[in-house]
């Protein structure tokens, strides 16, 4: 009995290219569902993931060992007075909270308006006002480059003076000007400028270089005036502990702290409301993470779609080529040459794609990254997910075609036109 000749699979595969390049606008249209799946899925999980570390690393610039603490509406008799009817917070709490929360290692204060009014000379411009104190500095980790901060001196004479952010230093005065010494007009009173910040960039809307601070006794007694029931109104102060750990412990004792201050019996009549920059940062990383997998999701479905389309396509090869088919199987053609041949076709096209796919993501992440000004990232697991699933999706689009065509009866096949 004649022996059946065998195919090697380099046979195999060179038949399959042959057979690919020579429907080269078929193959092109069946690879691009796969192009584009794995290019969106690569593109979008960089995109997520560069904007999930862009957002962690501009609320760490804020402080990721710092709590937030924030004024709410006063109360009278156990009524709220309403949001804006005075401060509930004052610079006395601050100063309580320095002197008797051990694991606050630095607090300031701060009293904020926005759009203030800056000129000088024929420059004016709009910008947020901030008062605060001489700890400012060492608790938000931002300091002078040039000049320097305001002294217990400018505190004690609520001296007119000012620190400048590097934007509206760069705004305000023309590059041959030094700032220093200059006087620039604050609602129409002349303020000495001492000093300009480092820039720190800005976070989500807020420009942390579009600042001016100015000594909080100045803010509250020249600009604001003062609007608490006692003391020095504010509208809040950061807390920095000695590391991530010591915030919650330090959340307690000001909560505990300012409720027995200011004369509140249970948590829900709180007058203030305190913000961990730890929680801010999960909460952001949760949000942008479940973004990013619902958006991949969504660009992993047109996988499932381009591996229909192989398996289309591949059906319809399998029509055109029924009397090849038939030719191959009369001269001793095995099913098992005929379904590997129709096979490494599907994993062909699915592994060029795959491979086109991972560029063009890899590509339009970086585009995305340099537009819109976030780190560009590149998760090596996205990259392998996405080509491993099209190698698998193009395989299994490939196996009913494969058997259709393995199992075509090689007289019904020659008969064919």
């Amino acid at each position: 009995m004649p022996k059946t000749p065998s195919i090697s699979l380099i046979e195999i595969l060179i038949m399959s290219l042959e057979s690919l390049w020579s429907n080269r606008l078929r193959t092109g249209l069946t690879m691009l569902g796969m192009v584009i799946g794995i290019a969106a899925v690569i593109a979008v999980t960089s995109v997520g993931q560069g904007v999930q570390l862009a957002t962690e690393r501009q609320i760490q610039a804020l402080g990721s060992n710092v709590l937030l603490v924030l004024s709410g509406a006063s109360r009278t008799r156990g009524v709220s007075q309403g949001s804006g009817s005075s401060s509930a917070l004052t610079w006395q709490d601050a100063q309580a909270v320095r002197s008797q929360v051990p694991s606050a290692q630095g607090v300031t204060a701060f009293l904020q308006r926005g759009n203030i009014q800056m000129v000088f000379d024929d420059q004016n411009i709009a910008s947020t006002l901030i008062g605060t104190d001489i700890y400012y500095s060492d608790v938000k980790t931002i300091y002078p480059t040039e000049g320097r901060f305001f002294n217990q001196a400018d505190m004690d004479t609520a001296a007119a003076v000012v620190v400048l952010g590097s934007k509206v230093r760069s705004d305000l005065f023309p590059t041959a000007i030094n700032p220093l010494g200059q006087n620039i007009r604050i609602q129409n009173r002349l303020y000495q400028v001492l000093g300009v910040m480092e820039s720190k960039g800005a976070v989500g809307t807020t420009d942390q270089d579009d600042r001016v601070y100015i000594p909080l006794t100045n803010m509250s007694s020249q600009i604001v005036g003062n609007n608490a029931i006692s003391g020095v109104s504010i509208n809040g102060f950061w807390i920095s502990a000695t590391d991530t750990e010591e915030l919650e412990a330090a959340q307690f004792q000001v909560s505990n702290l300012l409720r027995i201050r200011h004369n509140i019996s249970e948590p829900r009549f709180d007058d203030f409301r305190i913000i961990n920059q730890v929680d801010t940062i999960a909460a952001s990383n949760s949000i942008v993470g479940l973004f990013t997998v619902m958006v991949g999701a969504i660009a992993g479905i047109s996988l499932v779609v381009g591996g229909i389309g192989i398996a289309n396509i591949m059906l319809v090869s399998v029509v055109e080529r029924t009397r090849e088919i038939g030719v191959r199987k009369a001269i001793g053609a095995t099913k098992g040459a005929i379904l590997s041949q129709f096979l490494t076709e599907a994993v062909v096209v699915s592994t060029i794609g795959g491979c086109i796919g991972v560029v063009m993501g890899i590509l339009l992440a970086y585009g995305a990254a340099n537009i819109f000004a976030f780190p560009f990232v590149v998760s090596i697991w996205a990259i392998a997910a996405g080509f491993g699933l099209s190698i698998v999706v193009g395989l299994l689009a490939g196996v009913i075609p494969a058997r259709s065509a393995a199992s075509l009866d090689p007289i019904t096949a020659l008969r064919s036109d």
